[in-house]
């Protein structure tokens, strides 16, 4: 090494680097990609930097690689080149300290694969919440599967269950329980965008990779149908097809995600068919995720398709409102803060397509109340999320606040129009009543038609009432603002 430069001068350096990096990409992304960084050393106008495994080494060279060149350039101008390899600092002096990780509940201890594939190391996990990803990487004395990291968030635990995902929740259960039982091999999940297939598949791998886990160890690889097409383009370039080959076949459960990202690619439909067949055969799982049932595949090869649906196909519904409330109270809960329980139902009335789209809205939600020091309410939750909710915005009909006015009072949409005049469904109908003259542009009259031909008195009479109630009972006030919200939003 080159010892024009310092010892303590290039440590200075390399400290003033990582502080940049860690200011410029934030505390958690820093700990999770970068912090186990270690300097060896300075040779020539190249400086070298280690990691301790191939997926780290692959994952900073790609995403950081030019900006740490760009910094180191900045404090010591004749560094032309980093250089980003693996292994534990050099004996430099200059790596920092990193306690080793574990993982939260079942998972604290252990690697993520045994048998032929084992991790080099692990990511360390920042302490409180949220949990991040853990790397999986698959590495052995043959070279790098390179295989996708996976989430600490997406375990069994995590999941919470309902009517539309309950099937798939216990068809991955049982894959994870006895991989390659008879009739649930291969395993295919599918459903839209959101619903929980990457994580039912991220929970299957950390079940079976569990440190206590009874049975002989399991060796998983994990990645997306992209990665697949990627790595194997790589060994036809590399002259290396016969090496991927071996590390994909030798592995006990192969987990493909988002295969529909294969479709009219068919060098890698052919190679993808094989690799199951030769799996399959040998008596390993096989777990494959994808947006639409595999009939519906079309751009798959018939044998492909074919092959895909010889096991256990699990599709994941829409979610209902009751299922999106409870993944709400659970993230909440998982996250130690205070979130109304009106603020949730107003999110999951409105945001009804996508969970990570849901979630998404509700981390923006509680970091800025965190940031501002503010309550969270209906009012803040509105200015926050204005642009998400601006692309649900529609115009309000008489139908649609009859139907939402119901639901949340739980009575049939029918008593909406019906002669019954208990309380229980008086109520509600008054304020539907109410809302609609707030909400649309149509008459008394014609409002009262569409309430089962009631006068225009009834409705003024309505109108009346609930105003009066607004002012004097607080809880009910609330309900109609948050109905009012939810319907003009």
């Amino acid at each position: 090494m080159d010892q024009s430069a310092p010892h303590t001068q290039l440590a200075a350096q390399w400290a003033r680097v990582r502080g940049r990096l860690q200011q410029e990409v934030g505390e958690v992304e820093y700990r999770t990609w970068l912090r186990q960084m270690a300097l060896v050393g300075l040779d020539g106008d190249e400086i070298t930097v280690h990691l301790p495994t191939r997926f780290l080494r692959d994952w900073v060279r790609a995403q950081f690689g030019d900006r740490l060149t760009t910094l180191w350039q900045e404090h010591h101008p004749s560094v032309r080149r980093v250089e980003i390899g693996v292994g534990d600092g050099g004996g430099t002096g200059l790596a920092e300290s990193v306690t080793p990780p574990r993982r939260p509940g079942p998972l604290s201890s252990g690697p993520l694969s045994s048998g032929p594939l084992s991790p080099a190391a692990a990511l360390p996990i920042p302490a409180g919440p949220p949990p991040e990803t853990r790397a999986a990487t698959a590495a052995d004395d043959r070279g790098d599967v390179g295989l996708a990291p996976l989430d600490l968030r997406f375990t069994f635990d995590n999941f919470v269950v309902g009517k539309p995902n309950e099937f798939a929740h216990a068809c991955a259960r049982r894959v994870a329980d006895q991989p390659a039982c008879q009739g649930f091999n291969p395993l295919f999940l599918y459903g839209g965008v959101g619903l929980g297939k990457t994580h039912l598949m991220h929970a299957i791998a950390w079940e079976l990779t569990a440190p206590d886990r009874a049975g002989p160890p399991v060796s998983v690889a994990y990645m997306s149908a992209e990665k697949f097409m990627y790595r194997f383009i790589s060994a036809i370039r590399s002259q290396s097809t016969i090496q991927f080959k071996e590390q994909l076949r030798s592995v006990d459960v192969l987990m493909i995600d988002d295969l529909q990202f294969l479709i009219n690619k068919d060098a890698t439909q052919d190679e993808f068919f094989h690799t199951f067949n030769a799996l399959v055969e040998s008596g390993k799982q096989i777990v494959v995720s994808a947006d639409k049932s595999p009939s519906d595949l079309s751009g798959l090869e018939e044998r492909v398709r074919t092959r895909l649906g010889s096991g256990m196909v699990a599709d994941l519904h829409a979610t209902t409102f009751e299922l999106r409330v409870s993944i709400l109270d659970a993230k909440v809960a998982r996250a130690g803060v205070a979130v109304p329980a009106k603020v949730l139902e107003f999110l999951c009335h409105k945001i009804t397509s996508n969970i990570r789209e849901l979630e998404g809205a509700l981390n923006r939600l509680i970091a800025h109340a965190n940031l501002f020091g503010r309550a969270i309410t209906l009012e803040t939750t509105q200015e926050v999320l204005h642009d998400i909710l601006k692309a649900h915005d529609r115009r309000v009909t008489i139908e649609e606040i009859q139907k939402r006015v119901a639901e949340h009072w739980n009575i049939r949409l029918t008593d909406m129009s019906s002669a019954r005049r208990a309380r229980a469904v008086a109520r509600p109908r008054q304020v539907a009543m109410y809302l609609a003259k707030q909400l649309t542009s149509r008459s008394l009259p014609e409002i009262g038609r569409r309430f089962g031909n009631r006068d225009h008195t009834t409705v003024m009479h309505a109108v009346s009432r609930v105003t009066e109630l607004i002012g004097r009972d607080a809880a009910f006030a609330e309900d109609v603002e948050l109905l009012r919200r939810m319907l003009e939003s």
